[in-house]
């Protein structure tokens, strides 16, 4: 589709910016519109369609942290807006068809990854993907709130918002006490056991903690343990979000007090099950827990994480438990950081070993407080392209030529957040000098 005027404008100005680094400069230019250029359509109902890349399918999650990098320009570009407001729309009339999917199709086509084995009594033809992760309900929420924040526009909380709203918070509800109430079971027959919920599809036993049950961790594999520590921070965030909106746009008092007292439930939950004391760490947070005494202590490199939890605004990037905290996941204790020949970061075991994402190298940036570190990182962000002058999902450290995902446009709008961010606060000559 056509690139509106205000990434046009940031496109033409980097033209100066970064004139002294040309590939940087080509990386930056194919990156940074990757997402309108090549995964957005907009539809004849005055929605808009935005699918990941190489999978035909838009994920909740993923269009919106594809598009969260354009909030910043959209209070002056009419074009822009509307591409935004109208994804919105439809990720909440998609919460409404089942929200318990994380993906969904163009058109109720039928098309879906595998004939998973779920509680309805037929797949439904919008659905791509019923995998249940929380975050698939927070983005939504947190990018309309963005969104009203940076452009004052109150036009997406509509009916439909409100209505997808309320079931958001009732299914969280449901799942504080999963075991006991919740209706979803998911079993896949085909792919590795990642893919599948064991136990027939309810996931191993949980105890009540206040927190809210997932599914699913970001990457699309299943939880260890059914309370997803960064997932149920961004929960908090946006339940925080959904009762500022609740009381100052809605006037719907009962939504504001139901998103603000789960608010406390999960955090309470948080701060009394989701902390480890670590003889080597200290007080840090663990990746997932069952409420029961058992924890899951790494990271993972998909978005909520552990290394995310400033960006996602559950706290400073300078809180002593999240410093523990991202010491730890950040050394070889976290099994899912690599250090090789050519790179070191954060991996997932949704790739194979020894591959790192660029997702988290590029949050590692966007959290840290060491203008040292951010400097390595945009050099091995750069050195890392596997020359395609793009993002991947994950690459080899020893080989940044192999990698997984040619075509992931939430890796390449990410990237180009960072380097907007940091030519908007001119750091980037002195970082690449």
């Amino acid at each position: 589709m056509k690139i509106p005027s205000s990434i046009q404008r940031v496109l033409a100005s980097a033209e100066t910016e970064l004139a002294e680094y040309p590939k940087l400069l080509s990386m930056f230019k194919q990156c940074f519109p990757n997402t309108l250029e090549t995964t957005t359509r907009l539809m004849e109902d005055g929605t808009a369609f935005v699918f990941t890349g190489d999978i035909p399918a838009m994920w909740l999650r993923d269009s919106s942290a594809q598009v969260r990098p354009y909030i910043q320009l959209a209070s002056d570009d009419p074009e822009l807006a509307a591409i935004i407001e109208g994804l919105l729309k439809r990720q909440f009339r998609c919460i409404l068809i089942d929200p318990y999917a994380n993906a969904f199709n163009e058109e109720p086509n039928d098309n879906r990854y595998e004939n998973d084995i779920t509680e309805l009594p037929a797949p439904n033809p919008w659905v791509w993907e019923r995998k249940y992760e929380i975050d698939s309900l927070c983005y939504p929420i947190q990018i309309s709130y963005l969104y009203w924040k940076q452009t004052g526009s109150t036009d997406v909380f509509d009916d439909t918002f409100r209505q997808a709203a309320a079931r958001i918070v009732e299914l969280w509800r449901v799942e504080q006490k999963h075991m006991e109430e919740s209706p979803y079971r998911f079993t896949r027959l085909s792919g590795p056991p990642s893919d599948t919920i064991h136990n027939n599809g309810m996931g191993e036993p949980v105890g009540y903690t206040g927190m809210t049950w997932s599914g699913f961790r970001p990457s699309d594999d299943a939880c260890a343990y059914g309370y997803l520590i960064p997932s149920n921070m961004f929960a908090s965030v946006v339940l925080g979000y959904l009762s500022e909106i609740a009381s100052e746009v809605l006037a719907d008092a009962q939504l504001q007090q139901e998103a603000r007292s789960l608010k406390e439930d999960i955090d309470r939950g948080i701060q009394a099950f989701g902390i480890y004391k670590h003889p080597a760490y200290g007080d840090m947070y663990a990746y997932e827990t069952d409420g029961l005494g058992h924890y899951t202590l790494m990271d993972d490199a998909n978005v909520p994480s552990l290394l995310s939890i400033p960006y996602l605004g559950y706290s400073a990037k300078d809180d002593p438990i999240y410093l523990n905290t991202r010491r730890f996941i950040l050394s070889p204790d976290n099994p899912y950081y690599y250090e090789g020949l050519r790179a070191k970061g954060i991996g997932s075991p949704h790739t194979p070993p020894r591959y790192i994402w660029h997702i988290s190298l590029v949050m590692q940036a966007l959290t840290s407080t060491d203008d040292r570190e951010i400097a390595e990182l945009v050099k091995l962000l750069i050195d890392t392209d596997g020359d395609t002058g793009f993002m991947h999902e994950g690459f080899h450290v020893d080989d940044p030529g192999q990698f997984t995902r040619s075509w992931f446009a939430w890796a390449n709008t990410l990237f180009g957040e960072l380097i907007l961010k940091l030519i908007n606060e001119n750091k980037l000559r002195a970082m690449l000098a």
